[in-house]
């Protein structure tokens, strides 16, 4: 088993995103690809807003500022159009590859019930206080998109659900219960379709992937994970799991607290679920390149390239968990070994 990016044929390839004046983030929620290959989607927080480069990391246009309240997941379909998830808003929006707004999937601003009660004490995590299953959304997470246009959303900070909509947003039914049973959730905070066609969900805080067919039949889960918060398939049928780091004293639902620093990493599954490697993993240096702090979001292009994407700011910094100097450790690209790196230029200009 590989524990380094380099074993799972990886390089990091650093200074990739160049912003122009006027365009800054603290996070980038998660990343996405479109069909083509030459269209990077970041999903970034403040500003919440979308910013879309070419795969040389050059800038292309941003839209969104001032319409997200907490940017999440993203998405692109074979269409190119993006997906954009915003968990604070309670709303899912759909774009045209330029930026119109298409179609929006919940109310703005208003969460659905769930028996939430936010001034109740938190004793593992905040998920703890969704009482039972609600329609959409409340605090929704991540979507997958089929070739002919359904839609499945995790609604999972203040539900437990995986919704489905068709195509023109009209909803199909739902599943999920309160817990960590088979088909049962604590924050369902990622969905990814993979080759055969299953859905694999990050059950984060359940430390586990639970798999199902398009109907919601649960097909089984694989556990040997810790607090995953985003899936990505690789052309060759390889799994790749973005894990959240669990600081000393902080237990999930399904074990104890472990009495030490876990700190993030990415692990890789074969089909089967069967861990191949993992590497990223570091009490000490969790900011130099090839390691994670807070790796949130995942995006692989039809070349092998991975993206990970990090809310370093949100999870780490501003709790103090991290330093300030760890501050621009929000994005990194990592490149098949086989392929000849394109190094940005730091004296050319962005567009």
């Amino acid at each position: 088993m590989f524990t380094t990016a380099e074993g799972a044929g990886l390089r990091v390839l650093g200074a990739w995103e160049r912003l122009p004046p006027g365009l800054t983030h603290r996070d980038v929620a998660d990343v996405a690809i479109d069909p083509r290959d030459d269209t990077v989607y970041l999903f970034v927080r403040h500003d919440s807003q979308v910013i879309a480069f070419d795969r040389d990391g050059r800038y292309l246009r941003h839209f969104g500022r001032g319409l997200f309240t907490m940017a999440h997941g993203i998405t692109v379909d074979g269409e190119g159009c993006v997906y954009c998830v915003d968990n604070a808003d309670h709303t899912v929006r759909k774009f045209s590859p330029r930026g119109e707004l298409l179609l929006t999937l919940g109310t703005p601003g208003t969460g659905a019930p769930t028996g939430i009660r936010t001034d109740e004490p938190v004793r593992i995590h905040s998920v703890e206080r969704v009482r039972y299953p609600g329609p959409p959304f409340n605090g929704c997470t991540d979507i997958a998109v089929t070739a002919d246009g359904d839609m499945f959303v995790t609604d999972g900070y203040g539900n437990c659900r995986v919704h489905r909509f068709s195509a023109a947003g009209e909803p199909l039914g739902a599943w999920g219960e309160v817990g960590s049973g088979p088909g049962q959730f604590r924050l369902p905070h990622a969905i990814v379709l993979d080759g055969a066609g299953r859905l694999l969900v990050a059950d984060r805080e359940n430390d586990r992937i639970q798999i199902f067919d398009r109907t919601g039949r649960y097909l089984g889960e694989w556990t040997d994970l810790q607090r995953p918060t985003d899936v990505a398939v690789a052309a060759d049928g390889r799994i790749f799991v973005s894990e959240l780091w669990r600081p000393k004293g902080n237990r999930g639902f399904v074990g104890d607290d472990p009495g030490r620093d876990r700190p993030s990493r990415l692990t890789v599954l074969d089909p089967s679920g069967a861990v191949l490697g993992r590497w990223g993993a570091s009490t000490g240096a969790k900011n130099a390149p090839g390691n994670f702090i807070a790796p949130h979001g995942l995006a692989i292009d039809s070349r092998g390239s991975l993206y990970v994407a990090e809310v370093t700011y949100t999870f780490a910094l501003a709790p103090g968990w991290v330093p300030a100097d760890h501050a621009d450790h929000q994005l990194q690209r990592f490149d098949p070994r086989s392929e000849t790196l394109t190094e940005p230029n730091p004296e050319e200009p962005s567009a």
